[in-house]
């Protein structure tokens, strides 16, 4: 997908996966259409989708699941699709198929009643241990620390945009909240970042 200009995007509206109906399709034989769109919409986003995934739940296991039912759905709805930013559309999914997969595993974690009023992407998953972050991202132990003493909401907006190189646009779609709250969210998670390492900097530097 290409970089947001600056440029709110619009995100895609149509069936309960988000699909808006494809209007010039390249082949009459429903099959190879819904081949050919799979192919060249949700292939090249799978390892895209799996760190979001990772981001979202905390666990690859668990991204694996929720990549695997998504890329289901978007099998079945493929045909359909317009070719309108596919990353934000394939998001959409996963976010949604991420809440659900909360519903039908967490329920004693998680009720409707908290569904309601939070987020879907913020559902019941515990922060990650510094030992953890350090494990699966690969960061050092004081940045793993640093990421992990941010409130969640900060840790994944600031992880999805500097980590897993989403755009806010992408990024609000795979956290269902407005562009300028992912700004507002990871500015003020990478100011609480510098915050906290700012041991590290060296004496008298800026």
């Amino acid at each position: 997908m290409t970089p947001s200009d600056g440029k709110e995007q619009q995100g895609p509206t149509g069936s309960e996966d988000m699909t808006p109906a494809a209007t010039h399709p390249t082949t009459e034989d429903p099959a190879a259409a819904r081949a050919e769109a799979f192919a060249r919409w949700v292939e090249p986003e799978v390892e895209v989708l799996l760190r979001v995934a990772h981001t979202l739940t905390g666990s690859w296991s668990d991204a694996d699941d929720v990549v695997q039912d998504t890329l289901v759905r978007a099998w079945r709805a493929a045909d359909r699709f317009d070719g309108r930013h596919p990353r934000a559309w394939l998001l959409t999914i996963l976010r949604r198929t991420h809440l659900n997969s909360l519903r039908r595993t967490r329920p004693d974690l998680v009720g409707d009643d908290v569904l309601t009023t939070r987020r879907p992407a913020f559902g019941s998953a515990r922060a990650a241990s510094p030992e953890q972050i350090v494990d699966e991202q690969g960061f050092d132990t004081d940045v793993a620390a640093a990421l992990a003493g941010l409130g969640e909401q900060f840790r994944r907006a600031v992880l999805l945009v500097d980590v897993d190189h989403l755009t806010y646009e992408e990024a609000a779609a795979a956290l269902d909240v407005p562009v300028g709250t992912v700004v507002s969210r990871v500015s003020r998670g990478r100011s609480r970042l510098r915050t906290a390492l700012a041991h590290r900097r060296p004496a008298g530097g800026a």
